[in-house]
C-alpha cells in the first residue's frame, strides 16, 4: 500500500528536526542551524502542502526511509549540520522535487 507525500515528509521532517537538535549542540553555530532547520522544514512542508494527498510510489518511499536511516546514524553535531543541507535534496529529489536553491513545490524557482 503506497503512502501519501504528506506522511512521507511527516516523517522526513521529524528526522530533520532531529539533525538539528544534534546541529544545536555546536554552540558558534546555533543560529545558522535554527535558521538553517526553519528553511528547509518551511521547503519540505511546501512540499507536502502542494502535493499532500498525491500518493508516493514504494521505491520512492524506501528512498526517503533510507535517508531518515542514515540521518539516525549520525552522532557527531558537526555532520549533523552537514546533513541539514543535504538531507532535504535527498527527499526532494525522492519526490520527484526540484533540488538546490531555485525550488518550489513542483516547479523551479526562475531566479534559482
Amino acid at each position: 500500500m503506497s503512502e501519501t507525500v504528506e506522511t512521507v515528509v511527516d516523517r522526513a521532517l521529524a528526522a530533520l528536526d532531529a539533525l538539528g537538535l544534534l546541529g544545536e549542540d555546536v554552540e558558534d553555530e546555533w543560529t545558522y542551524v535554527t535558521d538553517l532547520v526553519a528553511a528547509q522544514r518551511s521547503r519540505l512542508e511546501a512540499i507536502a502542502a502542494a502535493r499532500s494527498t498525491e500518493q508516493v510510489p514504494p521505491e520512492r518511499a524506501s528512498a526517503v526511509e533510507l535517508a531518515i536511516a542514515e540521518t539516525a546514524a549520525i552522532v557527531d553535531p558537526h555532520r549533523a549540520i552537514d546533513w541539514l543541507s543535504t538531507y532535504p535534496d535527498i527527499v526532494a529529489l525522492a519526490l520527484d522535487e526540484p533540488i538546490g536553491a531555485g525550488w518550489r513545490a513542483g516547479e523551479l524557482d526562475a531566479g534559482g
